[in-house]
């Protein structure tokens, strides 16, 4: 006897349990919409399980490591420090352990219905949800996509147990004695400088004329400098052609001025960008708009086409940032509950954990100009602030971008120690709608790297005390 695939009625039902996904779920719980939430993967997705959270777990052991070596200038020396690169991998994962935990109990204490399989979308009320075993329709009132990115596989480069994407560069059992990094951008020049702090002989290659092309030049200054001094070779202009594999390593080809070049190191990590998923969902036959590379046309209400349909995270056009899907997410859900929102990417900051860490949030001086704005551009060094020095850690800046009329600050960028925790402050100045004098006005704890922020807003309103 066959038996009949009864369609299962849904109110919100939410594609993907990652960052944009799960976020999305609970605040949908919370304004009293009944929600279900499906993934054929892990809670977290990505972000939590094999991209962020994993990712700063290793630079930070990474960091301990570097720090076990000594500081002569501080008087302090060891010898030889050893790492056990298991108990790493093992602590790591005791990390994305306790958070995933933590969203599978967020889930179910808001009340919302986690299901298990891979969506396939019928038309704009229908989806199939389909695992090894069975296949089970379900009718949707409303529906938020955020199914997330994958790595970019190039031409040449199959991923493969030495050709490495980012997943695989975290799940490594052993340190690499040499690694060839493909693609400078954020993923790769973190993860490059996370094995050259445990002594890895780390090789950039990267195809545009400098690594991470989409921060200002100043701002990546400082990290070229400390990659130099931690030995990684930078290879900019550099096309990779090929790789040859063998049994306990890789021979890269790549070419620079015209030159045939070759590299070789126990692993090839492949890092050149990611992909929208959406290829596989059926949105294209139903119609959903997309443009040429995959990506979700959304309104400011993350709205696509179908008025019951909406699309959040990397699957929209933006940088694939988890805090961007996050925040999406919650304006997706809120709307579908009848609450009045919209996005605002200004505040939305990016942050790259280098060394040291890059940390941005609103215009640049020059999007700022281009967008007909007149704008001072005020700086403020770390090395001229006392909890940077006591900390040894000096390199790098702080400059506000204000508008000249009236000093209403648009933008803050960051290099240095902590830079991921101090742009919030000027994500909050933006979002409030702040001067530099209302930031000069903020009394900031001593010593503190904080302060930082208060010396660049009184570098913009003429009355800096210590500098010049």
């Amino acid at each position: 006897m066959v038996v009949g695939d009864f369609p299962i009625e849904l109110d919100t039902l939410v594609v993907g349990a990652g960052p944009g996904g799960y976020v999305a779920a609970i605040r949908a719980a919370q304004t009293g919409q009944k929600v279900s939430i499906v993934d054929k993967g892990d809670l977290g997705g990505v972000c939590l399980n094999v991209g962020c959270i994993p990712s700063k777990a290793l630079i930070e052991a990474g960091h301990n490591f570097e720090k076990a070596k000594g500081n002569s200038d501080m008087g302090i020396s060891t010898e030889n420090p050893t790492v056990d690169f298991s108990k790493v991998q093992e602590w790591k994962g005791s990390v994305v352990e306790k958070l995933t935990g933590g969203v599978q109990g967020l889930l179910k204490g808001n009340k919302v219905d986690i299901l298990r399989g891979e969506a396939y979308f019928v038309d704009q009320n229908t989806v199939k949800i389909m695992d090894d075993k069975q296949s089970q329709t379900y009718k949707f009132k409303n529906c938020i996509i955020a199914t997330g990115s994958s790595p970019i596989e190039i031409p040449n480069f199959k991923f493969s147990d030495r050709v490495l994407d980012s997943t695989g560069a975290l799940a490594l059992k052993e340190i690499p004695k040499k690694l060839i990094v493909i693609g400078g951008g954020y993923i790769g020049t973190e993860l490059g400088t996370a094995y050259a702090n445990f002594d890895t002989e780390v090789t950039v290659l990267e195809g545009t004329d400098r690594i991470m092309n989409g921060f200002e030049k100043d701002l990546v200054q400082p990290v070229m400098k400390n990659l130099k001094k931690k030995g990684v070779e930078v290879v900019t202009n550099a096309m990779a052609q090929g790789v040859e594999e063998t049994k306990d390593g890789v021979k890269v080809t790549y070419e620079v001025k015209g030159e045939e070049k070759t590299v070789e190191a126990d692993y090839v990590l492949v890092t050149v960008g990611r992909t929208p998923n959406t290829d596989e969902l059926g949105l294209e036959e139903m119609g959903v708009e997309m443009d040429d590379k995959g990506y979700i046309q959304v309104d400011k209400h993350s709205r696509t086409n179908f008025e019951n349909i909406y699309a959040v995270g990397d699957i929209v056009p933006g940088p694939p940032l988890a805090h961007k899907a996050s925040y999406e997410g919650k304006i997706a859900a809120e709307v579908i509950g009848g609450e009045k929102a919209e996005v605002d990417y200004l505040a939305i900051p990016a942050v790259v954990f280098s060394d040291p860490e890059i940390a941005s949030v609103g215009y640049t001086k020059d999007t700022a100009t281009e967008a007909g704005y007149e704008v001072k551009e005020s700086k403020f060094p770390f090395q001229a602030n006392g909890r940077a020095l006591s900390l040894n850690d000096t390199d790098g800046f702080l400059k506000l971008i204000t508008r000249t009329e009236d000093g209403l600050i648009i933008g803050g960028h960051v290099t240095g120690p902590n830079a991921s925790d101090m742009i919030a402050e000027i994500g909050l100045a933006i979002e409030t709608g702040m001067t530099a004098e209302d930031l000069s006005l903020t009394i900031h704890a001593h010593p503190s790297l904080g302060e930082i922020t208060m010396e660049a807003s009184e570098v913009a309103i003429g009355r800096p005390i210590h500098i010049k």
